[in-house]
């Protein structure tokens, strides 16, 4: 168990955190929700010891281990993937150091060999025999091949570093475990593995996460962190949502019941204070009237942005012709003879771990990339609003805000295009902030105007969930399901692809592509009993060889 006990943390004037008690009990999941400011990563960062705070204090069940999603993807670029997982228990992967100093010693002494038996007994204890295939077992699930294994971390590119420091994480059955985002720069079939294995997992965990169908599915419990307080609730996110609405409901239902109460006592003693046969009853309702406390009800510190995409002209039947397109980057076959045809009312999800033929796929489509062979067709009566991966090129300027914005505006009106921006929550003075110095979540809710401005009929989005804290990402998926024309996208939120997407699209790592109508629940059924299939045909042919 470990515990918050009166923390209060300031930053200059201002208290983060103000008298938290909480406690996190064994074998419960706690998603850590709140808006973006309001200190979900600097709480995990107390708990973990990493951040003092200004009174109160954190207490852990004496002997527990607490193990936390290293957040600095270079610190161990000089060790081997294998290595740095088992470093998840310092203490074992210390031993085990020390152990093999010993016995490569030429001149092993009788010291050494006492040293090396009460290391041995406490390697055994700690399951040390294990360690390496617990670990090549976590990597494997999270999708870091064997072959990798002995590489060092250096030699990695991001998304497989966030595994293996993930996969450190989860080492070892910590007795506390804290996540900061853990589904960041994971595919869905490691974030899938994720969620089966923490639903397992026996033991304390925290998660902060702006994945909405993560944190139903692992969750037990959600603490809600808002004005310095932190609520906690039992259920999953959505359970918090709706108890929260429905205690503001109820409180303002009580207020109401209240306020008429108030108003027929005033009425009562306005008319008969001043008669003498109704004094000792104006006075009775008096004191009735002072005892009356109407509940003080505070407005969310979130902040919902509205996002609605309206185009400018229906589409017409005839949107988009691919056939036969195939590229080749860098000696890889990315998209290999890739052919498909939209139709008037699709709303394409791209899935899979081939990420890279993704992007490529959506940069030929839209002009940035000539394919190796194929063609492709837009209708006549189509418009295309694109959300790139990396928007790096497009706030390399030295434009404010609401000038980067006109640019994109049929209608220069300075009025109408900070409309577009008041619907993303830049307000005031904020229209007058150079875009090149804006928050990475800035540039995707600039980004999103951008889009709603544009009035296309046909949207395009890679990865628009980045950067986007969980209230930005309900208004994104709300105005995605909303949209009346084509959508293609990639997202690693499920719920957002699930909600949305009416057709599956995997390009596989050979560059080739299954395409179903369906949703992506029943994409995943339907490919889990592919491959249960397969294992079964497996099974048949060794038993008809044998």
């Amino acid at each position: 168990m470990i515990s918050a006990n009166n923390v209060t943390l300031r930053i200059g004037k201002k208290a983060l955190f103000e008298d938290v008690n909480i406690k996190f009990t064994e074998g419960n999941c706690y998603g850590l929700i709140g808006a973006n400011g309001a200190g979900k990563s600097t709480f995990l960062k107390i708990l973990a010891g990493d951040l003092d705070t200004t009174n109160g204090e954190i207490a852990i069940t004496p002997g527990q281990r607490l193990s936390v999603l290293e957040q600095d993807h270079f610190k161990y670029d000089a060790y081997p993937v294998l290595d740095t997982v088992i470093m998840g228990n310092q203490r074992l992967y210390d031993i085990m150091k020390e152990k093999e100093a010993i016995y490569a010693k030429e001149d092993f002494t009788d010291e050494d060999g006492i040293r090396a038996s009460e290391l041995e007994g406490e390697f055994a204890e700690m399951n040390g025999w294990e360690a390496e295939s617990d670990a090549a077992q976590l990597l494997n699930g999270l999708g870091i091949e064997p072959e990798m294994h002995t590489m060092l971390m250096k030699d990695l590119n991001g998304s497989e570093k966030v595994k293996v420091l993930l996969a450190r994480a989860l080492f070892g059955n910590p007795d506390i475990l804290l996540l900061d985002e853990p589904t960041n720069h994971l595919d869905l079939a490691a974030i899938e593995w994720l969620e089966e294995f923490l639903i397992e997992f026996p033991n304390t965990v925290i998660v902060v996460s702006h994945d909405r169908y993560f944190l139903n599915k692992v969750c037990t419990y959600t603490a809600d962190i808002d004005y310095g307080k932190i609520q906690l609730y039992a259920g999953n996110y959505d359970f918090w949502y709706e108890s929260s609405q429905l205690m503001i409901k109820q409180m303002k239902e009580a207020n109401k019941k209240k306020e008429e109460k108030i108003k027929e006592l005033q009425e009562f003693i306005s008319r008969f204070s001043a008669n003498a046969s109704k004094s000792k009853q104006a006075t009775s309702r008096k004191r009735a009237l002072e005892k009356i406390e109407l509940e003080t009800i505070k407005p969310s510190s979130r902040k919902y942005p509205y996002i609605d995409f309206r185009p400018n002209r229906e589409i017409g039947n005839e949107v988009l012709f691919v056939e036969n397109l195939s590229k080749t980057i860098d000696g890889v076959k990315v998209l290999d003879n890739i052919t498909f045809t939209l139709n008037h009312d699709d709303k394409v999800a791209f899935v899979g771990g081939n990420e890279q033929a993704k992007t490529v796929l959506f940069q030929i489509l839209m002009g940035e990339m000539e394919p190796d062979s194929g063609s492709f067709k837009w209708g006549v009566t189509t418009s295309r609003a694109y959300f790139p991966k990396d928007n790096t090129s497009e706030f390399n300027n030295d434009l404010i805000i609401v000038d980067w914005l006109t640019q994109y505006s049929e209608i220069k009106d300075v009025t109408y295009v900070r409309g577009f921006l008041g619907r993303m929550l830049f307000a005031g003075d904020d229209g007058v902030k150079k875009v090149k110095v804006l928050s990475g979540g800035e540039k995707v809710r600039c980004m999103l105007s951008k889009m709603m401005i544009s009035g296309a009929n046909v949207l395009i989005f890679d990865e628009p969930t980045n950067h986007l804290d969980m209230e930005a990402i309900t208004a994104l998926n709300n105005g995605m399901i909303k949209f009346p024309g084509v959508i293609l996208f990639t997202s690693r939120d499920h719920q957002i692809v699930q909600t949305t997407a009416n057709r599956i699209m995997e390009i596989l790592p050979n560059g080739t592509m299954i395409d179903k109508i369906t949703t992506y629940d029943e994409y995943l059924a339907s490919d889990e009993m592919a491959r249960k299939r397969q294992v079964y045909t497996v099974d048949e042919d060794k038993l008809e060889d044998n």
